[in-house]
């Protein structure tokens, strides 16, 4: 195992940004930029030995430097939404940004994942990255100092460990917001591929809110638990999915708090398996609706909707307006920790 450090780009701000390429024996390959802590590249051998790029990326910094849609991105303090921009921590009203309607989301456009961010090499398989968030970034309190490492495994498992701790009672809520194709950088849709998640339930929403019903999937097109093609039933005459144009839903993990298989994805044509492991309460599924002809990603590409898929390990959306969800903060002092794996294989049809 090794990790080559290059020069990658400079930003507007004229700082240096450097990507960091991890490769194990098997020649799965991850790149990392410490410009937002951004996967930018993941290569992955398929049913013939032949490696492919299955993330969404742009094709140099300048995309980075915007990146709408957070491809590849490490998201916090709060990843998704929450309602009305406004949260209430220990008994104090906080304003947060519109971005999304009346709604925050992913924190604002003040995001994480366009900073610098100080990186390690922590181990010959890991590198670290660390972020301090001050008091009444984003419009959360407390000083917050962040990490978030990546580990690349031999056995092709790129692990994601997130840790948070502020001086005040906080919102800790990290994802990362990787858009996936198992057919890799040629490819312009992900429909054919199958989902499977270890969820009974999903959380429905009001404009992309969750109005706090815990809903049953069976018998609704939600339920993947039998691994299904997400283009199957995406456009089904079911109003979460119209509402959303496809899946944007959050998905209530069976297991919770324990690290553990809570989905997967599968290509028959490149035959690579991803499997996505996290202690998080919960999964966003979303097919990149809202892409919309993204210009500037790899190789010219133009990333169009429905053409990749993301797997956002989290807390629930809105989560401190409900009572019934988990509530993700996290009082001074004490540390937040989180896990997200992606592990890989591949086989013959």
């Amino acid at each position: 195992m090794s990790i080559l450090v290059e020069d990658y780009g400079v930003t507007k701000d004229g700082e240096q940004v450097r990507q960091y390429i991890m490769e194990n024996a098997g020649g799965m390959k991850a790149v990392l930029l410490n410009y937002g802590a951004v996967l930018a590249k993941l290569y992955v051998p398929d049913k013939d030995g032949k490696l492919r790029d299955v993330v969404w990326g742009y094709e140099n910094l300048a995309g980075y430097e915007k990146n709408g849609p957070c491809l590849g991105a490490t998201v916090g303090r709060n990843a998704n939404r929450i309602g009305g921009a406004s949260v209430t921590i220990a008994g104090k009203v906080y304003e947060l940004e519109k971005n999304d309607g009346e709604n925050s989301l992913h924190s604002g456009s003040n995001a994480y994942f366009r900073r610098m961010w100080k990186a390690v090499i922590a181990d010959d398989n890991k590198v670290e990255f660390s972020l301090h968030s001050p008091d009444g970034d984003q419009g959360f309190p407390g000083n917050a100092d962040i990490t978030v490492s990546y580990t690349l495994s031999d056995d092709n498992e790129l692990l994601i460990s997130y840790e948070g701790k502020a001086d005040q009672d906080t919102i800790f809520n990290l994802t990362n917001h990787s858009y996936f194709n198992l057919d890799g950088q040629e490819s312009d849709s992900v429909l054919a591929q199958k989902a499977w998640l270890d969820a009974d339930a999903f959380t429905p929403s009001v404009d992309m809110i969750p109005t706090g019903e815990i809903r049953s999937v069976e018998g609704t097109p939600m339920d993947f638990r039998t691994p299904t093609a997400l283009g199957e039933r995406i456009d089904a005459d079911y109003e979460p999915l119209q509402a959303a144009s496809g899946y944007d839903h959050n998905y209530v993990m069976k297991r919770e708090g324990e690290f553990t298989l809570c989905g997967s994805l599968y290509s028959e044509d490149s035959g690579i398996r991803m499997e996505v492991y996290t202690d998080a309460p919960g999964i966003q599924l979303y097919t990149a609706n809202f892409l919309g002809d993204e210009p500037g990603g790899k190789g010219g590409r133009v990333y169009s909707s429905r053409s990749a898929v993301c797997f956002e390990a989290q807390y629930f959306p809105d989560a401190n307006h409900h009572e019934n969800f988990k509530n993700s903060v996290v009082k001074a002092g004490d540390v937040y920790r989180s896990q997200t794996g992606y592990k890989f294989s591949s086989e013959k049809a």
